[in-house]
């Protein structure tokens, strides 16, 4: 049985992964779901990627956890591709899901369109502690365009914003995603309309990292609220020896 560390995207906590959870440790398996620093209701907005990634390191070596499958949803793979050059030998696979694979001195911001870039700036301007959050009706018809409009209003408010920093900090590593040893999977959901298509996730992002597996189900940016099952199992195939 194998241990899952799920990190989480922006405007999220590891709470909200839970439904996932369940049934990846039904089948046996281990699963952790921490918040990233600055992503809890009540900490600083003003978090940058450095914290955000010594977050994840922290946990990982305070709860002593070895050989573990560390999952990355959207900017969660900003964090764990900073944690994979970190402490590599408490690692076993990396699974980017839907996720953005940095390269060094890469920024999230370097990965998005420049109407979202502007949309981000323009936001957190008008934040108090440059903070952003997404608009409802941009997580409505890109991000959960897979799920009811009850389901998109009941996400949607267990959101919070998020340090806008983690966008545009540039990531140091000692080596890019595809010199790494460490074996790595892509979940792709084909519905996915986060990214526009002409600029996707899948081959855009995911051939970043150089050799890996790919596992595709059909689902939109937010199937871990749409169908969390669907997305434990694609987690389970893209975690196997």
């Amino acid at each position: 049985m194998s241990t899952f560390v799920l990190v989480h995207g922006a405007w999220h906590t590891g709470e909200l992964f839970e439904p996932v959870a369940k049934p990846i440790r039904e089948a046996g398996h281990t699963v952790h779901c921490p918040t990233v620093t600055g992503n809890n209701p009540g900490d600083l907005r003003t978090t940058g990627l450095d914290v955000a990634i010594t977050s994840i390191t922290d946990y990982i070596e305070s709860n002593d956890l070895k050989d573990v499958i560390l999952l990355g949803h959207s900017y969660g793979g900003m964090v764990i591709t900073g944690v994979a050059d970190r402490i590599p030998g408490r690692l076993k696979r990396l699974i980017y899901w839907n996720a953005f694979v940095p390269n060094n001195g890469e920024c999230l911001n370097d990965m998005v369109p420049p109407h979202y870039v502007g949309m981000f700036d323009a936001v957190s301007a008008e934040s108090s502690d440059n903070s952003v959050m997404l608009p409802f009706p941009i997580w409505r018809e890109a991000f959960i365009n897979d799920g009811s409009s009850e389901l998109a209003q009941s996400s949607y408010e267990r959101l919070n914003a998020h340090p806008y920093a983690t966008f545009t900090d540039t990531i140091s590593l000692s080596s890019n995603p595809a010199e790494m040893e460490l074996p790595k999977s892509y979940i792709n959901c084909t519905e996915d309309t986060a990214l526009p298509q002409s600029l996707g996730w899948h081959p855009r992002l995911s051939e970043k990292l150089g050799l890996f597996r790919l596992v595709q189900i059909s689902g939109s940016h937010e199937v871990c609220f749409s169908n969390p099952a669907a997305l434990a199992k694609a987690i389970m195939d893209a975690g196997r020896d």
